[in-house]
């Protein structure tokens, strides 16, 4: 590619520093820098937006925080004028991608890929403009290669290199089997760069080998090679996995605005740098103040959890909603109050029983095991106090109040 950097004028030039700033914030790598800051100078001589890759197969229907990580860096450069190309997986999906996994994923249909797709999209609209998304679904060229064209796709790329895969590696290391579909799924995934011609691909960085692929095969097909740019995995409530439904440490964007104001007040203290870094709206310059405060001491960390949360909310729900998720918040669990507003169980059954069977009878626990541990963990009340005894016999009356953890209420009704 031709030094584009080199025809700037200043002005164009610092455009292209303030591009840069914005786009570096929170990424993990880029490969390689110097070509991301050549294609910018080339798009603005010309005049010309920049093509942006995601790539996404619907495994499950539900986004949440950890998401919005690589969407939030989508919607900046959508803010700039350049292109969004989202790629739908939906043949990609049918093998199901092998990262992180010891054993193949399971399969996917076309009904189940086009019904998490379609959620994705509802979901997706409250961090980018989907009316400005171009969409592709990647049948539309793969499902069309015949066996001659699959052979030589193959025959651009080593076993050697397909095996430098850590979760082949691995795989191999304990003795698991690795089907030879698994094999096409980072193949595929580099030929959809080819057919777009993209110049930037997004990803976790667990998607570093995928990603890496586009470049490959991008230069194995004469074209221009694409940019990668890798977030990093955000992690939980827990402060230690990955965000994840399964891991019960996620912030759905789906949430009410009191859930997810609540959960996001859990967020421990360490994170929180990453946190408005990876999932906030704030500007490069708006994080530096915010880092620094926090660091001298000037904003206090419950203050900085308190904006942290508020944002969070009013991104997803705007910021008349967040303004009333603070302040149930703060008469609920600063003040302890109990909330205005509670759901009602209508309670048929017993009016004696004890109090690990009544918590699982009210479906707030789905196993004894965890209403057991809550109660050892002095997270259970009933109309404001405190449960010490895993034996205690709850005496159920009309009215009864009981509370789990700090957000969760329901109120008996006989």
């Amino acid at each position: 590619m031709s030094h584009f950097k080199e025809q700037l004028n200043e002005e164009q030039r610092a455009e292209v520093m303030r591009q840069m700033a914005i786009y570096s914030q929170g990424v993990q790598e880029m490969i390689p820098t110097e070509e991301l800051e050549n294609k910018l100078a080339k798009s603005i001589l010309e005049n010309k937006p920049l093509k942006i890759k995601l790539g996404l197969d619907p495994s499950a229907p539900d986004v949440h925080l950890g998401h919005t990580v690589v969407l939030n860096k989508m919607r900046q450069f959508q803010e700039n004028g350049h292109i969004i190309q989202l790629i739908i997986g939906d043949f990609t999906g049918k093998i199901g991608d092998p990262t992180g996994k010891s054993i193949a994923r399971k399969q996917l249909t076309d009904e189940e890929v086009k019904h998490n797709a379609k959620t994705y999209f509802e979901q997706f609209a409250k961090v980018i403009d989907m009316d400005k998304v171009v969409l592709h679904y990647n049948s539309k060229w793969l499902s069309k290669l015949n066996f001659e064209e699959i052979i030589q796709l193959s025959g651009k790329i080593t076993v050697a290199r397909l095996l430098e895969r850590d979760d082949f590696e691995e795989r191999i290391a304990f003795g698991k089997p690795i089907s030879l579909h698994e094999f096409f799924y980072p193949l595929m995934q580099g030929y959809d760069s080819v057919v777009l011609e993209c110049d930037i691909e997004l990803g976790g960085t667990d998607q570093h080998f995928n990603i890496l692929m586009g470049r490959h095969f991008q230069e194995k097909f004469g074209k221009e090679k694409q940019v990668a740019l890798l977030m990093p995995l955000l992690e939980g409530l827990d402060g230690v996995e990955k965000m994840s439904k399964s891991k019960k440490n996620y912030i759905g964007i789906d949430e009410s605005p009191q859930e997810m104001y609540g959960k996001s007040m859990s967020i421990p203290d360490e994170l929180m740098d990453k946190y408005f870094e990876l999932i906030t709206d704030f500007s490069p310059e708006q994080i530096r103040d915010i880092k620094e405060q926090m660091k001298t001491g000037v904003l206090h960390p419950r203050d900085a959890k308190m904006l942290l949360s508020k944002t969070i909310v009013r991104m997803y729900h705007g910021i008349e909603e967040a303004n009333k998720a603070e302040q149930h918040f703060i008469s609920v669990f600063q003040k302890g109050d109990i909330p205005k507003e509670i759901p009602v169980i209508s309670w048929q059954g017993q009016r004696e029983m004890s109090i690990i069977d009544f918590l699982v009878e009210l479906q707030l626990f789905t196993s004894k095991s965890e209403a057991r541990r809550m109660i050892e963990n002095r997270g259970v009340k009933l109309n404001g106090k405190t449960v010490e005894d895993t034996k205690f016999q709850v005496n159920i009356i009309d009215e009864l109040i009981v509370q789990v953890g700090k957000r969760k209420f329901v109120k008996i009704k006989i």
